[in-house]
């Protein structure tokens, strides 16, 4: 079975556009454990414009399945990381004033930075994935990061699906199938739903692990979040 992490930013959004402690985080990431959800996603900006660090630091003692931290590994992202120990870290190379990840690693350009980096998180436990784009190159290229995985950046895909083009899953199974022969892990994620998951899980072999956060959140505003968890965990079987 693909893994299900729950990206709480959007939770972290609607409580600061008022202020307070209305949604909580927190409770928002342990009802979402209790309904199903293998793992709790966040990805701190530097701005802290939806997930602040201080509620990094409050998830960090409370999640109980898997904990990914997503970011962009500037001084302060890797110290936070290095503190707190997630199962899972995510390196995404965000731009400052970026609304939401929009390009994933050039891991050839980057392969000495991204392979320091990973080596210092590696000695202490932590898991490592790299956010690429569906280019077989960038994948090829990971290896040599010694990355634990990459994660897929599937706005592509999700695009090409909702206009009733399924040939866009094409590039992200030759990507599917360089990884699995040369031994790094498969995570995905950007844009996934639950009306084009299903798909993209039946057609990309080895798929440990997808991170869903704007869709999900929206879809349980309709259905409530246990229904919507329990349908994409149906769906990622």
């Amino acid at each position: 079975m693909t893994r299900l992490s729950v990206n709480i930013n959007k939770i972290a959004t609607l409580r600061n556009a008022r202020g307070g402690d209305v949604p909580n985080v927190v409770h928002a990431a342990k009802q979402a454990e209790k309904f199903g959800a293998q793992g709790i996603t966040v990805h701190p900006r530097p701005d802290e414009r939806h997930i602040r660090y201080a509620d990094v630091a409050d998830l960090s003692g409370v999640v109980t399945t898997e904990f990914n931290i997503e970011g962009n590994p500037v001084p302060k992202f890797i110290n936070l990381v290095l503190k707190h120990k997630p199962a899972q870290v995510t390196l995404v190379p965000d731009a400052v004033d970026a609304i939401t990840s929009n390009a994933g690693w050039d891991t050839i350009k980057h392969k000495d930075y991204l392979a320091e980096v990973i080596s210092e998180f590696k000695k202490n436990g932590i898991r490592t994935s790299i956010f690429v784009d569906p280019d077989v190159k960038m994948v090829e290229a990971a290896q040599y990061t010694q990355a634990d995985r990459i994660e897929l950046y599937t706005e592509a895909y999700a695009e090409a699906y909702e206009k009733g083009d399924k040939t866009g899953i094409q590039p992200y199974k030759d990507c599917a199938e360089i990884a699995n022969k040369i031994g790094l892990g498969i995570n995905a994620g950007h844009d996934l739903s639950l009306e084009n998951i299903k798909y993209f899980k039946e057609n990309i072999p080895g798929l440990l692990e997808v991170s869903i956060g704007h869709a999900l959140i929206a879809e349980a505003i309709y259905m409530g979040m246990e229904d919507t968890i329990n349908q994409y965990r149906v769906l990622l079987k």
